[in-house]
């Protein structure tokens, strides 16, 4: 049976434990939210992406992409998106209005890329091709570790969460900022 939290700082403090715990369990449903970005000419662009790191202190979250894909230019145009999470275990939506910005060298990328070299997710970083390109007729080649990997994170700085709890009793809904909270209608 679900409990019902009443205050909003139980509520706070809640997003940001299941953000964090999404970051190391694989079985999350927040590990995988949705990432809507401003596309080409305009238009919505929405992708699953995987959450990686969440840190409440600084309200940040990071993501791991190819310094090639797409988003990655259409974050560099226009740096605002929004991520969305749904939990079906707690009955909750999150819409998290993000400001991106993206880091493709330095300490921290080093740091991760030694982490992700070792695992089989490296070969998507050293791939000749970037996400998206038309594969040729022929089988890909190999993928050559002794290139540059194309690894980037993408830093989402929260602006504003839009929390939704569906649940019998009553549905509720809630603007989270970093020091302020609104109750909405849901």
């Amino acid at each position: 049976m679900q409990t019902i939290m009443q205050n909003e700082h139980e509520i706070r403090q809640r997003i940001w434990t299941e953000l964090q715990r999404a970051t190391q369990d694989r079985y999350s449903q927040w590990r995988t939210p949705v990432l809507a970005t401003v596309g080409k000419e305009g238009a919505p662009d929405a992708r699953t992406v995987v959450l990686r790191h969440a840190d409440a202190k600084l309200s940040c979250l990071h993501i791991y992409t190819d310094n090639r894909s797409p988003k990655v230019a259409e974050l560099a145009d226009q740096p605002n998106a929004m991520l969305v999470f749904w939990s079906k275990r707690l009955n909750w939506q999150l819409r998290v209005r993000v400001h991106m910005s993206v880091q493709t060298a330095g300490p921290q990328v080093d740091a991760v890329w030694a982490r992700v070299s070792q695992s089989a997710a490296a070969g998507d970083y050293l791939s000749p091709s970037a996400p998206g390109d038309r594969l040729p007729d022929a089988p890909a080649p190999p993928r050559d570790s002794t290139h540059p990997h194309h690894l980037a994170i993408l830093v989402a700085q929260v602006q504003e969460i839009d929390w939704l709890e569906l649940a019998r009793s009553g549905h509720r809904r809630a603007l989270v900022g970093a020091d302020t909270w609104e109750w909405r209608v849901p």
